[in-house]
C-alpha cells in the first residue's frame, strides 16, 4: 500500500505508533493479539481516510470472510466466494 501510494510511509508509521501507544496505555499486553489489533485499527483508519476502503466496505468484507470461513469444510482452502451466498437456504 505504501509502494503503490495508497498510504504514505510516514502516515503509516505515525498511525501505527499511536495505536500501539493507545493499547499500551489501556493496559493491553505486548502480545501478538495486541499488535495485530493495533495494525488492523491503523490500517483500516488510513484506508478509510484515503477512500480506498470505506468503513462499510471493510465491514462487508469482514462479514464475507467470516461466512466463507464458517462454510468451508475443514482442511479445504477458504475462498472468499464461499461467503457471498446465503448458506442457510442452500445447506
Amino acid at each position: 500500500l505504501v509502494t503503490t501510494g495508497v498510504i504514505a510511509a510516514d502516515a503509516w508509521a505515525a498511525r501505527l505508533g499511536a495505536k500501539l501507544a493507545e493499547r499500551s496505555a489501556a493496559g493491553a499486553n505486548d502480545g501478538a493479539d495486541a499488535y495485530f489489533g493495533a495494525v488492523l485499527d491503523a490500517l483500516q483508519g488510513l484506508l478509510a481516510e484515503a477512500g480506498a476502503a470505506p468503513t462499510g466496505e471493510v465491514d462487508r468484507r469482514e462479514h464475507q470472510w467470516r461466512e466463507a470461513y464458517l462454510h468451508t469444510p475443514h482442511g479445504m482452502p477458504v475462498e472468499l466466494a464461499a461467503g457471498e451466498h446465503d448458506h442457510e437456504t442452500h445447506d
